[in-house]
């Protein structure tokens, strides 16, 4: 008869934490088996101990470096985010927890390690030049390309966020950063207003619309070292001011990998609701071998947490996507990912075109600035070696 571990059991046998141990699972090097209770996982003794064995024998470091890219083992020390056991938290607190009442500001404080007023001040930021022509063009476009150079705009002017200035200026700096970010996806004048409410207000949305636009952008806040975090982290390493890693992070966000795959998202909600059945759809597109963008996370085998929270006041009034979800994970095993929920959301309160990218974007602007701000207080230059595979020198 065989013998199965649990989640702990075989993480011990590892010697690591559950949260790389569901890393394994998604990336092939272990399978999860279920448990006695829906959401638990077991795993088969003798493939854990088979894996073990094959660490202990050791692997070359490049092996060892290469894998620590790509889903792997932490490489950086942060107390910023944790992802651990299915469920996300920002400096100890759960994310999801504090995405049901705590405002961005607040949240942006905790990530930035200060007082809500110490970053934002009672004074709005300064207009850019050029802001208007640029924001009329992404008014008339509404895409992700279009809004990229806008932000980028946004964070071109000088705004004092040099790391050689005294810490309170560089706080006020961040926030002056953000709410320049937002008036930049919403056409607006820059605000000292809350920011879910300015997005609110420019938007037409109802109490309970401005709760969903906070929420989605506390949830989106950091992620751990995902591509454009780490990609802010690389350059405040380097000693770039935090505009500059700003910039940074939106260009890595701006992937189909990434915060791009809303995009793709919106194209695949739109073909189901032109389809009389959604359902033979889906099966159509996985029969012919097309991917199914927003579904499945490599850190959250279970679900996104994320998702969940966004998508729970939504899907009793959208049963056609409550429909495709149950399909999808039926068929695949794979629930909605945060950037299905973001598309959703962008639908569910009929945004501008490309809304969900920019929610994407001026959530996750917390976490770069957070990101920048931790590198540059105490870390070195952040600076891997390539493991080169081209032609030898004669």
């Amino acid at each position: 008869m065989s013998r199965y571990l649990s989640s702990s059991e075989a993480a011990t046998l590892l010697g690591i934490s559950r949260q790389t141990l569901y890393a394994y699972v998604s990336r092939g090097l272990l399978h999860a088996h279920p448990g006695g209770q829906a959401r638990d996982r077991r795993y088969l003794a003798a493939e854990v101990e088979r894996l073990a064995g094959s660490r202990s024998r050791g692997r070359k470091p490049r092996e060892v470096a290469r894998a620590a890219l790509d889903w792997g083992l932490p490489v950086l020390e942060s107390a910023l985010t944790l992802i651990e056991d299915g469920r996300l938290y920002y400096r100890g607190h759960d994310a999801v927890t504090l995405s049901a009442e705590a405002s961005v500001e607040e949240v942006a404080a905790l990530l930035w390690d200060c007082a809500v007023d110490d970053a934002f001040g009672p004074v709005p930021p300064a207009r850019p030049p050029r802001l208007e022509s640029v924001q009329a063009e992404w008014s008339a476009g509404r895409a992700e390309q279009t809004l990229l150079p806008l932000f980028a705009l946004a964070c071109a002017e000088d705004i004092g966020a040099q790391w050689h200035l005294p810490l309170p200026r560089q706080l006020a700096s961040c926030g002056l950063l953000v709410r320049r970010l937002a008036a930049c996806l919403l056409g607006t004048a820059p605000s000292t207003a809350p920011l879910h409410q300015q997005c609110a207000s420019a938007w037409g949305l109802d109490g309970a619309g401005a709760q969903l636009v906070r929420r989605a952008l506390v949830l989106c806040a950091d992620h751990e070292l995902n591509a454009s975090g780490f990609t802010a982290r690389c350059i405040a390493s380097t000693g770039a001011n935090l505009q500059a890693a700003v910039i940074g992070g939106l260009a890595a966000l701006s992937g189909p990998l990434h915060g791009g795959t809303t995009a793709r998202v919106e194209a695949l909600l739109e073909t189901l609701d032109e389809q009389d059945d959604p359902a033979d759809s889906l099966r159509q597109r996985l029969a012919r071998g097309e991917e199914l963008p927003g579904f499945g996370h490599h850190l959250y085998p279970q679900g996104d947490v994320r998702a969940c929270a966004l998508l729970a006041p939504l899907l009793p009034v959208h049963p056609r996507w409550q429909q495709a979800i149950e399909v999808v994970r039926e068929l695949t095993g794979h629930p909605p990912s945060v950037d299905f929920a973001l598309a959703a959301v962008r639908r569910h309160l009929q945004l501008p075109p490309g809304s969900a990218f920019g929610l994407f974007a001026l959530g996750r602007s917390l976490g770069w600035i957070a990101h920048a701000l931790e590198q540059g207080r105490g870390g070195s230059l952040i600076r891997p070696r390539a493991a080169y595979v081209g032609v030898r020198p004669g």
